[in-house]
Protein backbone atom coordinates (compact mmCIF):
# COMPACT_ATOMS: atom_id res chain seq x y z
CA UNK A 1 0.00 0.00 0.00
CA UNK A 2 1.15 3.78 -0.90
CA UNK A 3 2.39 6.31 1.91
CA UNK A 4 0.45 8.41 -0.12
CA UNK A 5 -3.35 7.49 0.19
CA UNK A 6 -5.26 4.67 0.56
CA UNK A 7 -5.32 1.57 -0.90
CA UNK A 8 -8.55 1.57 -3.00
CA UNK A 9 -6.91 4.45 -4.65
CA UNK A 10 -3.23 2.82 -5.18
CA UNK A 11 -1.92 2.42 -8.80
CA UNK A 12 -0.96 -1.59 -10.02
CA UNK A 13 1.00 -2.23 -13.22
CA UNK A 14 0.37 -5.92 -14.53
CA UNK A 15 2.10 -7.10 -17.16
CA UNK A 16 0.37 -9.73 -19.79
CA UNK A 17 -2.93 -8.30 -18.30
CA UNK A 18 -4.95 -8.64 -21.20
CA UNK A 19 -6.64 -12.46 -20.34
CA UNK A 20 -6.28 -14.93 -17.51
CA UNK A 21 -4.99 -14.24 -14.08
CA UNK A 22 -3.86 -10.52 -15.28
CA UNK A 23 -7.31 -9.70 -16.57
CA UNK A 24 -9.20 -10.80 -13.36
CA UNK A 25 -6.37 -8.79 -11.41
CA UNK A 26 -7.25 -6.36 -12.95
CA UNK A 27 -10.83 -6.66 -12.57
CA UNK A 28 -10.85 -7.15 -9.20
CA UNK A 29 -8.41 -4.26 -8.08
CA UNK A 30 -10.82 -1.76 -10.21
CA UNK A 31 -13.97 -3.00 -8.52
CA UNK A 32 -11.84 -2.15 -5.35
CA UNK A 33 -11.47 1.62 -6.05
CA UNK A 34 -8.28 1.00 -7.35
CA UNK A 35 -6.36 2.35 -10.78
CA UNK A 36 -5.07 -0.08 -13.32
CA UNK A 37 -2.30 -0.37 -16.08
CA UNK A 38 -1.89 -3.65 -18.12
CA UNK A 39 0.43 -4.22 -20.70
CA UNK A 40 -0.12 -7.30 -23.66
CA UNK A 41 1.29 -7.73 -27.23
CA UNK A 42 -2.05 -7.76 -28.92
CA UNK A 43 -4.35 -4.59 -29.29
CA UNK A 44 -7.43 -6.47 -29.82
CA UNK A 45 -7.24 -8.14 -26.60
CA UNK A 46 -6.54 -5.14 -24.50
CA UNK A 47 -9.80 -3.43 -27.00
CA UNK A 48 -11.91 -6.39 -25.53
CA UNK A 49 -10.78 -6.29 -21.94
CA UNK A 50 -11.38 -2.52 -21.96
CA UNK A 51 -14.80 -2.59 -23.55
CA UNK A 52 -16.03 -5.88 -21.06
CA UNK A 53 -14.37 -3.20 -18.08
CA UNK A 54 -16.27 -0.40 -19.39
CA UNK A 55 -13.06 1.58 -20.05
CA UNK A 56 -13.19 3.44 -17.25
CA UNK A 57 -10.86 6.26 -16.87
CA UNK A 58 -8.89 4.23 -14.02
CA UNK A 59 -7.90 1.81 -16.14
CA UNK A 60 -4.71 2.36 -18.92
CA UNK A 61 -4.08 -0.16 -21.78
CA UNK A 62 -0.71 -0.41 -23.21
CA UNK A 63 0.69 -2.76 -25.96
CA UNK A 64 4.14 -3.52 -24.68
CA UNK A 65 6.22 -6.61 -25.18
CA UNK A 66 7.46 -7.14 -21.65
CA UNK A 67 10.48 -9.09 -22.96
CA UNK A 68 11.79 -5.36 -24.30
CA UNK A 69 13.63 -3.25 -22.03
CA UNK A 70 12.68 0.12 -23.80
CA UNK A 71 8.87 -1.11 -23.90
CA UNK A 72 8.92 -1.62 -20.21
CA UNK A 73 10.15 1.42 -19.51
CA UNK A 74 7.62 3.29 -21.71
CA UNK A 75 5.06 1.41 -19.29
CA UNK A 76 6.09 2.30 -16.02
CA UNK A 77 6.49 6.14 -17.54
CA UNK A 78 2.81 5.75 -19.15
CA UNK A 79 1.36 4.10 -16.08
CA UNK A 80 3.00 7.04 -14.05
CA UNK A 81 2.11 9.68 -16.55
CA UNK A 82 -1.71 8.66 -15.86
CA UNK A 83 -2.13 8.24 -12.38
CA UNK A 84 0.61 10.49 -10.96
CA UNK A 85 2.79 7.46 -9.00
CA UNK A 86 2.78 3.61 -8.76
CA UNK A 87 2.20 1.25 -6.08
CA UNK A 88 2.67 -2.19 -7.01
CA UNK A 89 3.93 -3.93 -10.22
CA UNK A 90 2.33 -7.24 -10.99
CA UNK A 91 4.83 -9.41 -13.30
CA UNK A 92 2.71 -11.89 -14.95
CA UNK A 93 3.08 -12.22 -18.51
CA UNK A 94 4.29 -15.81 -18.85
CA UNK A 95 3.19 -18.88 -21.44
CA UNK A 96 4.56 -22.44 -21.56
CA UNK A 97 5.68 -24.47 -24.49
CA UNK A 98 4.10 -27.81 -22.74
CA UNK A 99 7.42 -29.63 -24.35
CA UNK A 100 10.38 -31.11 -22.79
CA UNK A 101 13.86 -31.62 -23.61
CA UNK A 102 13.73 -34.39 -24.94
CA UNK A 103 11.38 -34.37 -27.84
CA UNK A 104 10.91 -30.72 -27.70
CA UNK A 105 11.06 -27.78 -30.21
CA UNK A 106 13.55 -25.53 -29.00
CA UNK A 107 12.98 -22.81 -31.69
CA UNK A 108 9.98 -22.44 -28.75
CA UNK A 109 12.12 -22.00 -26.20
CA UNK A 110 13.91 -18.28 -26.56
CA UNK A 111 10.33 -16.58 -26.60
CA UNK A 112 9.59 -18.65 -23.44
CA UNK A 113 12.19 -17.95 -21.84
CA UNK A 114 12.47 -14.56 -22.28
CA UNK A 115 8.96 -13.85 -21.34
CA UNK A 116 9.03 -15.79 -18.48
CA UNK A 117 12.75 -14.59 -16.45
CA UNK A 118 13.86 -11.97 -18.89
CA UNK A 119 10.24 -10.14 -18.55
CA UNK A 120 9.78 -9.82 -14.76
CA UNK A 121 13.44 -8.72 -14.30
CA UNK A 122 12.74 -6.12 -16.80
CA UNK A 123 10.15 -4.73 -14.89
CA UNK A 124 11.69 -4.93 -11.54
CA UNK A 125 14.58 -2.52 -12.93
CA UNK A 126 12.29 0.03 -14.27
CA UNK A 127 9.17 0.16 -11.73
CA UNK A 128 11.74 0.21 -8.36
CA UNK A 129 13.04 3.96 -8.57
CA UNK A 130 8.70 4.56 -8.32
CA UNK A 131 8.37 1.40 -6.00
CA UNK A 132 10.68 3.11 -3.84
CA UNK A 133 8.90 6.61 -3.53
CA UNK A 134 5.31 4.64 -2.65
CA UNK A 135 6.89 2.09 -0.69
CA UNK A 136 4.93 -0.51 -2.61
CA UNK A 137 5.04 -3.57 -3.70
CA UNK A 138 6.20 -6.25 -6.40
CA UNK A 139 4.37 -9.69 -6.79
CA UNK A 140 5.86 -12.60 -9.40
CA UNK A 141 3.27 -14.83 -10.81
CA UNK A 142 5.83 -18.03 -10.63
CA UNK A 143 4.25 -21.71 -11.01
CA UNK A 144 3.86 -24.97 -8.67
CA UNK A 145 6.68 -26.10 -11.43
CA UNK A 146 8.82 -23.76 -10.30
CA UNK A 147 8.90 -25.23 -6.54
CA UNK A 148 8.19 -28.80 -7.82
CA UNK A 149 10.42 -31.07 -10.37
CA UNK A 150 9.36 -32.62 -13.08
CA UNK A 151 10.64 -34.47 -15.70
CA UNK A 152 12.57 -32.50 -18.60
CA UNK A 153 10.24 -29.30 -17.62
CA UNK A 154 11.89 -26.56 -19.94
CA UNK A 155 8.80 -24.09 -18.35
CA UNK A 156 9.72 -25.27 -15.21
CA UNK A 157 12.83 -24.39 -15.14
CA UNK A 158 12.03 -20.88 -16.36
CA UNK A 159 9.61 -20.89 -12.98
CA UNK A 160 12.53 -22.44 -10.86
CA UNK A 161 14.16 -19.21 -12.12
CA UNK A 162 10.92 -16.68 -10.93
CA UNK A 163 11.62 -18.15 -7.88
CA UNK A 164 14.51 -17.63 -7.17
CA UNK A 165 14.15 -14.05 -8.85
CA UNK A 166 11.67 -13.52 -5.77
CA UNK A 167 13.55 -13.98 -3.05
CA UNK A 168 16.47 -12.51 -4.41
CA UNK A 169 14.60 -9.33 -4.82
CA UNK A 170 13.24 -9.25 -1.94
CA UNK A 171 16.38 -9.76 -0.16
CA UNK A 172 17.40 -6.17 -2.37
CA UNK A 173 14.56 -4.22 -1.83
CA UNK A 174 13.63 -5.26 1.59
CA UNK A 175 15.23 -2.29 3.19
CA UNK A 176 13.34 0.19 0.90
CA UNK A 177 10.29 -0.78 2.44
CA UNK A 178 9.11 -2.59 -0.27
CA UNK A 179 7.49 -6.01 -0.15
CA UNK A 180 7.55 -8.97 -2.55
CA UNK A 181 5.48 -12.28 -3.07
CA UNK A 182 5.78 -15.27 -4.95
CA UNK A 183 1.95 -16.37 -5.87
CA UNK A 184 2.74 -19.76 -7.48
CA UNK A 185 -0.60 -21.54 -8.96
CA UNK A 186 -0.80 -24.96 -9.44
CA UNK A 187 -3.78 -25.89 -12.41
CA UNK A 188 -5.61 -22.94 -13.48
CA UNK A 189 -8.35 -22.51 -15.78
CA UNK A 190 -6.58 -20.12 -18.57
CA UNK A 191 -5.86 -19.87 -22.02
CA UNK A 192 -2.16 -21.25 -20.49
CA UNK A 193 -3.86 -24.44 -22.04
CA UNK A 194 -4.94 -23.44 -25.24
CA UNK A 195 -2.05 -24.69 -27.17
CA UNK A 196 -1.49 -28.00 -24.65
CA UNK A 197 -2.12 -31.19 -27.43
CA UNK A 198 -3.44 -33.36 -24.39
CA UNK A 199 -5.68 -30.06 -23.49
CA UNK A 200 -6.63 -29.08 -20.15
CA UNK A 201 -5.38 -31.60 -17.42
CA UNK A 202 -7.84 -33.79 -15.86
CA UNK A 203 -8.92 -32.83 -12.05
CA UNK A 204 -9.71 -30.04 -10.15
CA UNK A 205 -8.84 -26.54 -11.54
CA UNK A 206 -8.68 -23.37 -10.07
CA UNK A 207 -9.93 -20.13 -11.67
CA UNK A 208 -8.13 -17.33 -12.58
CA UNK A 209 -9.97 -15.11 -9.97
CA UNK A 210 -9.03 -17.07 -6.93
CA UNK A 211 -5.32 -16.63 -8.09
CA UNK A 212 -6.10 -12.90 -8.35
CA UNK A 213 -7.89 -12.86 -4.97
CA UNK A 214 -4.82 -14.05 -3.72
CA UNK A 215 -2.50 -11.49 -5.49
CA UNK A 216 -5.02 -8.71 -4.77
CA UNK A 217 -4.88 -9.63 -1.11
CA UNK A 218 -0.95 -9.87 -1.19
CA UNK A 219 -0.76 -6.28 -2.15
CA UNK A 220 -2.91 -4.87 0.14
CA UNK A 221 -1.48 -6.31 3.11
CA UNK A 222 -1.02 -3.79 5.87
CA UNK A 223 2.11 -1.60 5.86
CA UNK A 224 5.26 -3.51 7.35
CA UNK A 225 3.53 -6.64 6.25
CA UNK A 226 5.57 -8.75 3.15
CA UNK A 227 4.03 -12.11 2.19
CA UNK A 228 6.32 -13.76 0.21
CA UNK A 229 5.37 -17.22 -1.08
CA UNK A 230 1.72 -18.50 -1.85
CA UNK A 231 1.42 -22.08 -3.28
CA UNK A 232 -1.95 -22.57 -4.32
CA UNK A 233 -3.11 -25.90 -5.72
CA UNK A 234 -6.41 -26.93 -6.45
CA UNK A 235 -7.62 -29.82 -4.17
CA UNK A 236 -6.88 -32.99 -5.93
CA UNK A 237 -3.77 -32.03 -7.89
CA UNK A 238 -1.28 -34.23 -6.61
CA UNK A 239 2.23 -32.44 -7.20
Amino acid sequence: MSEFEGEARAVTLITGGSSGIGAAAARQLLKGGGRVAVTGRDQDRLDRLAKELGAPDELLTLVADSTQPEAVRDSVAATVARFGRLDNAVANAGYATHDDLADGDPSGWRDMVLTNVLGPALLINAALPQLRRSRGRIVLVGSVAGVKNTPGNIYGATKWAVTGLAENTRLLVTGDGIGVTLVAPGRVQTPFWDNRAEGVPDGGLLTAEQIAEAIVWAIQQPSGVDVNTMVIRPVGQPV
